[in-house]
């Protein structure tokens, strides 16, 4: 079994998650889905994700093998939330622009993924965790509702409609 950790990203970091980034930008566009079509995420986003100590990557056999950024801060577009609602207002952590390299497709990296960034969520006392994903994008909505994540209704973002999803932990008291 591969050695398979999460760790922060560095600088050094960006040219391979931008590699990671445009081959999932590849498969959408090939699964007919706009989601990351117009030029987003960028290197300036990575770059000011890795600033802010939001970047992080997964490591298998010490090569970066996906990549996703981890906010502690409210996202401001899930302030408005349509049909549905999300089940607490609790402080929360917001998972973006999750991606696996795609040769690596079907090891799991995106549930170990998922898992990793919920531990450093815990560990930063969040015990609910959002993310969103388009309405086509399969993939994504397969991950997160196996990782235990609740279709809680749509948010609307720069470029269309998404799907929120939202995972509550039991709150653990020290």
């Amino acid at each position: 079994m591969p050695l398979i950790y999460l760790r922060p990203s560095q600088k050094t970091d960006v040219p391979a998650i931008m590699a990671i980034l445009t081959k999932a930008k590849k498969l959408l566009a090939a699964d007919q889905i706009d989601q990351w079509q117009n030029g987003y995420p960028n290197v300036e986003q990575i770059q000011a994700d890795i600033q802010q100590q939001i970047s992080w990557v997964l490591m298998v056999n010490q090569t970066i093998a996906a990549t996703a950024a981890l906010m502690l801060t409210p996202e401001p577009t899930y302030q408005d939330i349509r049909q549905g609602h999300w089940h607490n207002s609790q402080p929360y952590a917001t998972i973006h622009r999750i991606a696996v390299d795609p040769q690596l497709r079907g090891q799991r990296l995106s549930t170990i993924l998922l898992s990793n960034l919920v531990t450093v969520g815990l560990q930063q006392q969040r015990f609910n965790f959002r993310v969103d994903t388009h309405p086509q994008n399969l993939r994504m909505q397969h991950v997160v509702q196996q990782a235990g994540f609740q279709k809680r209704g749509e948010i609307q973002v720069t470029d269309g409609l998404r799907w929120a999803y939202e995972l509550n932990l039991p709150v653990i008291k020290a």
